[in-house]
């Protein structure tokens, strides 16, 4: 029995046969029998045909001189850096889409601005003003270890910042959320540090495990697994903190992963603990194999993404989910 037996109508043929070539290698390296299971393609191996397609060429055409992108809304917080969130967004795209690597020199431009923001303890600030931000951290340096960039020792910083900063249960937090503050922090130009006696926060959580899932040798710690059985113990449940209040926050999706949603958690936990079951996962599993259509892709409520295609990518992260799942 193959992961393809769980699910009612086949998925692979409409990535397969998709107008968008980057969906067609993704699944073709990762879902084909021999390859399901994989967590990634092999980090020297990029396909970098996908890098001239033009879409990774229009957003490399707005890169600026020093690696950045510029927000191009309001700016409304005066103390957060937009544009090191913008340039988030885009690495977004470039490294999970269309699988740029270091070898791209836009990207190691865009990893130089990245790390100039580290801070001397070694988190990445500036989006949340001078907030500790173990959200964004993580997610930066998941980009980036993903691109490459794992044995980078600023990179290796940041992970020790995070396997210092978890709460004491295991898992991660804001820490101005642990003292019961509001999104006004953001404007607090002193950092205001977390108590971490308070319990993790299942948002923050599964965005810093998909960093550690992202990195080779961090995604087989002690704490990597203690987090992962964390999270995948709060699916469907509602955050500890005000962020994700809402039981629906679980079944909103978009890719590259955002926020922390059914798929986005199953990802992680699926890379750093393929054997880690439970009937919280199982219900994840079954929620997401009746959401399947018949063409075989699947649906939810998925968030508007710019580039029109998100049911393509959202299907092909299920299709990974249930691939290492079921391997």
């Amino acid at each position: 029995m193959t992961w393809l037996d769980c699910l009612r109508f086949d998925p692979l043929a409409p990535l397969l046969s998709s107008a968008h070539p980057a969906v067609r290698s993704w699944a073709s390296r990762e879902l084909l029998p021999g390859t399901a299971g994989l967590p990634s393609a092999p980090a020297g191996a990029p396909d970098e045909a996908l890098w001239d397609l033009p879409i990774p060429r229009r957003i490399l055409r707005r890169q600026a001189a020093d690696g950045s992108w510029a927000y191009p809304g309001r700016r409304p917080r005066a103390r957060m850096d937009y544009d090191l969130l913008e340039t988030y967004r885009q690495l977004g795209f470039l490294v999970e889409m269309f699988g740029l690597t270091c070898r791209h020199p836009a990207l190691a431009a865009a990893a130089g601005y990245v790390l100039s923001h580290q801070s001397a303890e070694g988190d990445l600030r500036g989006i949340y003003g001078n907030q500790v931000s173990p959200n964004y951290t993580a997610a930066l340096i998941g980009l980036l270890s993903k691109a490459g960039y794992g044995d980078d020792p600023r990179v290796e910083r940041a992970f020790s910042w995070l396997e210092a900063s978890r709460q004491d249960d295991g898992g991660w937090a804001l820490p101005f959320r642990t003292r019961g503050r509001n999104l006004d922090a953001l404007e607090e130009p002193q950092t205001i540090p977390g108590d971490p006696a308070q319990p993790f926060s299942h948002l923050i959580t599964g965005v810093v495990l998909r960093a550690y899932a992202s990195h080779t040798r961090h995604r087989k710690s002690a704490s990597a697994q203690k987090a992962a059985e964390l999270l995948a113990g709060r699916l469907f449940e509602p955050d500890a903190y005000p962020d994700k209040g809402r039981v629906a926050d679980w079944t909103e999706f978009s890719f590259p992963f955002w926020m922390t949603d059914l798929v986005s958690a199953l990802d992680a936990i699926s890379i750093i603990s393929p054997g880690l079951r439970s009937e919280k996962t199982d219900q994840a599993r079954d929620w997401l194999a009746a959401h399947q259509e018949p063409s075989g892709l699947f649906t939810g409520h998925l968030l508007r993404d710019r580039f029109h295609d998100l049911q393509l990518w959202f299907s092909l992260a299920v299709c990974r989910v249930f691939a290492r799942m079921s391997s």
